[in-house]
Protein backbone atom coordinates (compact mmCIF):
# COMPACT_ATOMS: atom_id res chain seq x y z
CA UNK A 1 0.00 0.00 0.00
CA UNK A 2 2.93 2.54 0.78
CA UNK A 3 4.16 1.39 -2.34
CA UNK A 4 1.35 2.42 -4.16
CA UNK A 5 1.60 5.78 -2.22
CA UNK A 6 4.72 6.25 -3.23
CA UNK A 7 4.25 5.65 -7.41
CA UNK A 8 1.25 7.55 -7.29
CA UNK A 9 2.90 10.66 -5.72
CA UNK A 10 5.95 10.33 -8.45
CA UNK A 11 3.40 10.13 -10.70
CA UNK A 12 1.57 13.30 -10.00
CA UNK A 13 5.14 15.03 -9.68
CA UNK A 14 5.78 14.17 -13.27
CA UNK A 15 2.73 15.37 -14.77
CA UNK A 16 3.45 18.38 -12.69
CA UNK A 17 6.87 19.03 -13.23
CA UNK A 18 6.62 21.25 -16.76
CA UNK A 19 4.20 23.26 -15.31
CA UNK A 20 6.13 24.25 -12.28
CA UNK A 21 9.51 25.28 -14.06
CA UNK A 22 11.33 22.17 -14.86
CA UNK A 23 12.75 21.81 -18.60
CA UNK A 24 10.73 19.11 -20.04
CA UNK A 25 13.72 17.63 -22.15
CA UNK A 26 15.94 17.72 -19.52
CA UNK A 27 13.13 15.74 -17.66
CA UNK A 28 12.59 13.69 -20.92
CA UNK A 29 15.69 12.86 -20.66
CA UNK A 30 16.01 11.64 -16.90
CA UNK A 31 13.09 9.30 -17.93
CA UNK A 32 14.80 7.79 -20.81
CA UNK A 33 17.36 6.71 -18.75
CA UNK A 34 15.60 5.69 -15.85
CA UNK A 35 13.61 3.44 -18.67
CA UNK A 36 17.85 2.48 -19.35
CA UNK A 37 18.61 1.45 -15.67
CA UNK A 38 15.02 -0.38 -15.01
CA UNK A 39 15.60 -2.82 -17.55
CA UNK A 40 19.29 -3.15 -17.01
CA UNK A 41 17.82 -4.07 -12.85
CA UNK A 42 15.83 -6.80 -14.41
CA UNK A 43 18.54 -8.61 -15.64
CA UNK A 44 21.48 -7.85 -12.71
CA UNK A 45 18.81 -7.61 -10.18
CA UNK A 46 16.12 -9.92 -11.07
CA UNK A 47 18.23 -12.81 -12.88
CA UNK A 48 21.99 -12.27 -11.71
CA UNK A 49 22.81 -11.47 -14.47
CA UNK A 50 25.51 -8.90 -15.38
CA UNK A 51 25.81 -7.45 -18.72
CA UNK A 52 28.94 -4.72 -19.96
CA UNK A 53 27.52 -4.37 -23.15
CA UNK A 54 23.71 -3.27 -22.17
CA UNK A 55 25.07 -0.10 -24.37
CA UNK A 56 24.67 -1.47 -27.47
CA UNK A 57 20.76 -1.95 -27.06
CA UNK A 58 20.45 1.57 -26.10
CA UNK A 59 22.48 2.53 -29.45
CA UNK A 60 20.61 -0.25 -32.07
CA UNK A 61 17.43 1.31 -31.50
CA UNK A 62 19.01 5.12 -31.04
CA UNK A 63 20.03 4.65 -34.98
CA UNK A 64 17.75 2.36 -36.28
CA UNK A 65 14.79 4.59 -34.86
CA UNK A 66 16.79 8.04 -36.39
CA UNK A 67 17.43 6.36 -39.74
CA UNK A 68 13.56 4.99 -40.16
CA UNK A 69 12.05 8.57 -39.28
CA UNK A 70 14.74 10.59 -40.67
CA UNK A 71 15.96 8.96 -44.08
CA UNK A 72 13.22 6.32 -44.78
CA UNK A 73 10.31 8.90 -43.61
CA UNK A 74 8.65 6.47 -41.14
CA UNK A 75 6.35 8.22 -38.79
CA UNK A 76 7.44 8.34 -35.25
CA UNK A 77 5.34 5.50 -33.70
CA UNK A 78 6.91 3.27 -36.48
CA UNK A 79 10.34 4.30 -35.92
CA UNK A 80 9.90 3.44 -32.36
CA UNK A 81 8.81 -0.33 -33.05
CA UNK A 82 11.77 -0.60 -35.58
CA UNK A 83 14.29 0.31 -32.84
CA UNK A 84 13.11 -1.25 -30.31
CA UNK A 85 12.41 -4.59 -32.61
CA UNK A 86 16.05 -4.50 -33.72
CA UNK A 87 17.64 -4.06 -30.28
CA UNK A 88 14.90 -7.01 -28.88
CA UNK A 89 16.25 -9.38 -31.94
CA UNK A 90 20.05 -8.13 -31.48
CA UNK A 91 19.41 -9.08 -27.67
CA UNK A 92 18.39 -12.72 -28.85
CA UNK A 93 21.24 -13.05 -31.11
CA UNK A 94 23.96 -12.01 -28.19
CA UNK A 95 21.73 -14.00 -25.48
CA UNK A 96 22.04 -17.19 -27.52
CA UNK A 97 25.65 -16.70 -26.99
CA UNK A 98 26.23 -15.01 -24.05
CA UNK A 99 23.98 -17.42 -21.64
CA UNK A 100 26.08 -20.42 -22.31
CA UNK A 101 28.59 -18.55 -19.62
CA UNK A 102 27.96 -17.69 -16.06
CA UNK A 103 29.46 -14.69 -13.94
CA UNK A 104 32.57 -12.90 -14.82
CA UNK A 105 32.70 -14.84 -18.55
CA UNK A 106 29.19 -13.55 -19.07
CA UNK A 107 29.80 -10.29 -18.42
CA UNK A 108 33.08 -10.15 -20.71
CA UNK A 109 31.51 -12.00 -23.02
CA UNK A 110 28.47 -9.44 -23.50
CA UNK A 111 30.99 -6.59 -23.28
CA UNK A 112 32.79 -8.22 -26.22
CA UNK A 113 29.83 -8.14 -28.31
CA UNK A 114 29.32 -4.75 -27.52
CA UNK A 115 32.63 -3.49 -28.87
CA UNK A 116 32.13 -5.49 -32.13
CA UNK A 117 28.70 -3.35 -32.27
CA UNK A 118 30.27 -0.13 -31.55
CA UNK A 119 32.82 -0.27 -34.23
CA UNK A 120 30.37 -1.55 -36.84
CA UNK A 121 28.58 1.75 -36.11
CA UNK A 122 31.94 3.92 -36.10
CA UNK A 123 32.08 2.38 -39.91
CA UNK A 124 28.83 2.30 -40.95
CA UNK A 125 27.75 4.73 -43.81
CA UNK A 126 24.06 4.71 -41.91
CA UNK A 127 25.30 5.92 -39.29
CA UNK A 128 27.66 8.58 -40.14
CA UNK A 129 30.66 7.54 -37.68
CA UNK A 130 31.84 10.11 -35.35
CA UNK A 131 29.57 13.20 -36.57
CA UNK A 132 26.11 10.50 -35.68
CA UNK A 133 23.12 11.18 -36.96
CA UNK A 134 22.04 14.75 -36.27
CA UNK A 135 18.91 16.40 -36.50
CA UNK A 136 16.02 13.68 -36.90
CA UNK A 137 12.53 15.03 -36.84
CA UNK A 138 10.06 14.53 -34.57
CA UNK A 139 7.21 14.28 -36.96
CA UNK A 140 3.89 13.26 -36.09
CA UNK A 141 2.19 10.75 -33.95
CA UNK A 142 -0.51 8.62 -36.27
CA UNK A 143 0.29 11.47 -38.84
CA UNK A 144 -1.95 13.74 -36.74
CA UNK A 145 -0.63 14.74 -33.37
CA UNK A 146 2.36 16.96 -33.76
CA UNK A 147 5.20 16.26 -31.60
CA UNK A 148 7.42 19.19 -32.31
CA UNK A 149 6.11 20.79 -28.69
CA UNK A 150 8.50 19.77 -26.03
CA UNK A 151 5.14 19.70 -24.04
CA UNK A 152 2.96 17.38 -26.23
CA UNK A 153 6.47 14.86 -26.57
CA UNK A 154 6.75 14.79 -23.08
CA UNK A 155 3.66 13.44 -21.88
CA UNK A 156 3.88 10.63 -24.74
CA UNK A 157 7.39 10.04 -23.44
CA UNK A 158 5.43 9.39 -19.45
CA UNK A 159 3.08 7.52 -20.94
CA UNK A 160 5.45 5.45 -22.67
CA UNK A 161 7.44 5.17 -19.28
CA UNK A 162 4.14 4.01 -16.96
CA UNK A 163 3.93 1.12 -19.37
CA UNK A 164 6.84 -0.15 -19.67
CA UNK A 165 7.21 0.61 -15.90
CA UNK A 166 4.20 -1.62 -15.20
CA UNK A 167 5.42 -3.78 -17.31
CA UNK A 168 8.28 -4.31 -15.48
CA UNK A 169 6.35 -4.63 -12.34
CA UNK A 170 4.34 -7.03 -13.95
CA UNK A 171 7.34 -9.38 -15.01
CA UNK A 172 8.94 -9.14 -11.69
CA UNK A 173 5.80 -10.33 -9.93
CA UNK A 174 4.19 -12.89 -11.97
CA UNK A 175 5.39 -16.50 -11.62
CA UNK A 176 8.45 -15.92 -14.47
CA UNK A 177 9.51 -13.15 -12.41
CA UNK A 178 9.51 -15.41 -9.35
CA UNK A 179 11.62 -18.48 -11.05
CA UNK A 180 14.00 -15.35 -12.26
CA UNK A 181 14.84 -14.68 -8.57
CA UNK A 182 14.65 -18.13 -7.83
CA UNK A 183 17.64 -18.67 -10.71
CA UNK A 184 19.72 -15.72 -9.31
CA UNK A 185 19.38 -17.05 -5.71
CA UNK A 186 20.62 -20.98 -6.45
CA UNK A 187 20.59 -21.78 -9.78
CA UNK A 188 21.24 -25.31 -9.62
CA UNK A 189 18.19 -25.66 -7.12
CA UNK A 190 16.24 -24.28 -10.10
CA UNK A 191 17.42 -27.00 -12.45
CA UNK A 192 17.11 -29.65 -9.64
CA UNK A 193 13.19 -28.30 -9.87
CA UNK A 194 12.83 -29.42 -13.51
CA UNK A 195 13.52 -25.67 -14.56
CA UNK A 196 15.13 -24.90 -18.23
CA UNK A 197 17.45 -22.44 -16.98
CA UNK A 198 18.98 -20.80 -20.13
CA UNK A 199 15.72 -20.64 -21.48
CA UNK A 200 14.51 -18.40 -18.69
CA UNK A 201 17.68 -16.38 -18.98
CA UNK A 202 17.20 -15.75 -22.11
CA UNK A 203 13.66 -14.60 -22.01
CA UNK A 204 15.13 -12.65 -19.60
CA UNK A 205 17.81 -11.13 -21.55
CA UNK A 206 15.49 -10.41 -24.54
CA UNK A 207 12.92 -8.83 -22.48
CA UNK A 208 15.80 -6.68 -20.77
CA UNK A 209 17.70 -5.74 -24.25
CA UNK A 210 13.94 -4.57 -25.70
CA UNK A 211 13.03 -2.50 -22.84
CA UNK A 212 16.65 -0.88 -23.25
CA UNK A 213 16.24 -0.69 -26.99
CA UNK A 214 12.83 1.75 -26.24
CA UNK A 215 14.72 3.81 -24.05
CA UNK A 216 17.28 4.53 -26.58
CA UNK A 217 14.50 5.10 -29.30
CA UNK A 218 12.46 7.52 -27.28
CA UNK A 219 15.64 9.42 -26.14
CA UNK A 220 16.70 9.67 -29.84
CA UNK A 221 13.14 11.39 -30.29
CA UNK A 222 13.44 13.41 -27.70
CA UNK A 223 16.80 15.22 -28.60
CA UNK A 224 16.85 14.96 -32.24
CA UNK A 225 20.21 12.79 -32.42
CA UNK A 226 22.41 9.51 -32.04
CA UNK A 227 26.10 9.48 -31.06
CA UNK A 228 28.54 6.97 -30.96
CA UNK A 229 29.07 8.03 -27.19
CA UNK A 230 25.53 5.62 -26.35
CA UNK A 231 27.36 2.21 -27.67
CA UNK A 232 30.27 3.05 -26.11
CA UNK A 233 31.51 1.10 -23.27
CA UNK A 234 31.40 3.36 -20.72
CA UNK A 235 27.78 3.90 -21.32
CA UNK A 236 27.33 0.00 -20.28
CA UNK A 237 29.20 0.75 -16.97
CA UNK A 238 27.07 4.07 -16.46
CA UNK A 239 24.20 1.88 -16.40
CA UNK A 240 25.98 -0.04 -14.33
CA UNK A 241 26.62 3.02 -11.94
CA UNK A 242 22.60 4.13 -11.59
CA UNK A 243 21.44 0.74 -11.03
CA UNK A 244 23.92 0.42 -7.88
CA UNK A 245 23.46 3.66 -6.72
CA UNK A 246 20.00 2.97 -6.51
CA UNK A 247 19.31 -0.23 -5.33
CA UNK A 248 19.81 -3.09 -7.07
CA UNK A 249 16.61 -5.50 -6.99
CA UNK A 250 14.41 -2.70 -6.38
CA UNK A 251 11.76 -1.17 -8.04
CA UNK A 252 12.15 2.46 -7.67
CA UNK A 253 15.61 2.42 -7.27
CA UNK A 254 16.83 2.44 -11.10
CA UNK A 255 15.15 5.19 -11.20
CA UNK A 256 16.05 7.11 -8.38
CA UNK A 257 20.11 6.28 -9.26
CA UNK A 258 19.30 7.31 -12.94
CA UNK A 259 17.32 10.90 -12.08
CA UNK A 260 20.56 11.21 -9.76
CA UNK A 261 23.31 10.51 -12.19
CA UNK A 262 21.72 12.26 -15.10
CA UNK A 263 21.32 15.41 -13.05
CA UNK A 264 24.91 15.32 -11.67
CA UNK A 265 26.55 15.17 -15.21
CA UNK A 266 23.94 18.07 -16.87
CA UNK A 267 23.99 20.13 -13.49
CA UNK A 268 27.43 19.58 -11.77
CA UNK A 269 29.03 22.46 -13.75
CA UNK A 270 25.90 25.18 -11.95
CA UNK A 271 26.01 23.17 -8.62
CA UNK A 272 30.08 24.01 -8.62
CA UNK A 273 29.37 27.58 -8.85
CA UNK A 274 26.67 28.03 -6.24
CA UNK A 275 28.93 26.06 -3.65
CA UNK A 276 32.58 28.36 -5.13
CA UNK A 277 29.84 31.30 -4.58
CA UNK A 278 29.08 30.54 -1.04
CA UNK A 279 32.91 29.12 -0.11
CA UNK A 280 34.79 31.52 -2.29
CA UNK A 281 36.70 28.74 -3.52
CA UNK A 282 37.55 29.08 -7.40
CA UNK A 283 38.11 25.88 -7.75
CA UNK A 284 34.16 24.42 -7.49
CA UNK A 285 33.72 26.54 -10.74
CA UNK A 286 35.50 23.70 -12.55
CA UNK A 287 33.74 20.71 -11.08
CA UNK A 288 31.38 20.30 -14.63
CA UNK A 289 34.86 19.29 -16.24
CA UNK A 290 35.49 16.83 -13.61
CA UNK A 291 31.89 14.90 -13.96
CA UNK A 292 33.90 11.30 -13.99
CA UNK A 293 35.85 11.95 -10.83
CA UNK A 294 32.54 12.82 -8.81
CA UNK A 295 30.83 9.80 -10.40
CA UNK A 296 33.92 7.56 -9.10
CA UNK A 297 33.74 9.18 -6.21
CA UNK A 298 29.84 8.41 -5.45
CA UNK A 299 30.75 4.72 -6.67
CA UNK A 300 32.87 4.60 -4.05
CA UNK A 301 31.16 5.47 -1.36
CA UNK A 302 28.32 3.44 -2.87
CA UNK A 303 30.47 0.53 -2.22
CA UNK A 304 31.36 1.14 1.31
CA UNK A 305 28.63 2.85 2.55
CA UNK A 306 25.56 1.52 0.55
CA UNK A 307 26.50 -1.50 -0.48
CA UNK A 308 22.47 -1.99 -1.36
CA UNK A 309 22.22 1.06 -2.70
CA UNK A 310 19.91 3.92 -1.52
CA UNK A 311 16.71 2.37 -1.62
CA UNK A 312 18.10 -0.66 -0.88
CA UNK A 313 19.48 0.49 2.62
CA UNK A 314 16.01 2.23 3.16
CA UNK A 315 14.13 -0.49 3.02
CA UNK A 316 16.45 -2.90 4.84
CA UNK A 317 16.17 -0.37 7.94
CA UNK A 318 12.41 -0.15 7.58
CA UNK A 319 12.59 -3.80 7.79
CA UNK A 320 12.61 -4.85 11.55
CA UNK A 321 10.22 -1.10 12.05
CA UNK A 322 7.79 -2.78 9.80
CA UNK A 323 8.09 -6.68 11.42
Amino acid sequence: MQRKALYSLLLIALIAAPFVGAYPVFVMKVLCFALFAAAFNLLIGYTGLLSFGHAMFLATAGYITGYAIQTVGLSPELGLIAGTAAATLLGLVVGLFAIRRQGIYFAMVTLALAQMVYFVFLQAPFTHGEDGLQGVPRGKLFGVLSLSSDLTLYFIVLVVMVLAFLLIVRIVHSPFGQVLIAIKENEPRAISLGYDTNRFKLLAFVLSAGLAGLAGALKVLVLGFETLGDAYWTMSGLVVLMTLVGGMGTLFGPLLGAALIVALEDRLGDIGGVIASVTGVDWFHSLGESATIVMGIIFILCVLAFRRGIVGEIVQRFKPLRA
